[in-house]
């Protein structure tokens, strides 16, 4: 089973920085990609970023020059730094994970973590 841990949200004001941290632990793991969804108030769920284990990266245009996706030195853990940022950018951050563990393909969500953004 893959357990993941996130970190970081919270109220910051317009313009603001805020950075996100995720953390997948379990045995026999192999991560592929990993990203970084969101998902505000009457709005679906929406890709923010994701990185894959060759840290080729992808971004939303909302967020490209402002948000930056990186992974950990041992590539079980996904950080997003988000600068200036916008009102628009509140929403619970998700993290999620896929890869394989002990021979099979799993996709995994984190709990969330609130990010607000206050005018």
């Amino acid at each position: 089973q893959v357990q993941l841990a996130e970190s970081g949200g919270g109220l910051v004001q317009l313009g603001g920085s805020l950075r996100l941290s995720c953390a997948a632990s379990g045995s026999a793991l192999s991560i592929r990609g990993m990203g970084w969804y969101r998902q505000a108030p009457g709005k679906e769920r929406e890709l923010v970023a994701d990185i894959t284990s060759g840290r080729t990266t992808y971004y939303v245009d909302s967020v490209k020059g402002r948000f930056t996706i990186s992974r950990g030195n041992a590539k079980n853990a996904v950080y997003l730094q988000m600068n200036s940022l916008k009102t628009e950018d509140t929403a619970v951050y998700y993290c999620y994970v896929e890869g394989v563990q002990a021979g099979l393909t799993f996709g995994s969500w984190g709990q969330g973590t609130q990010v607000t953004v206050s005018s």
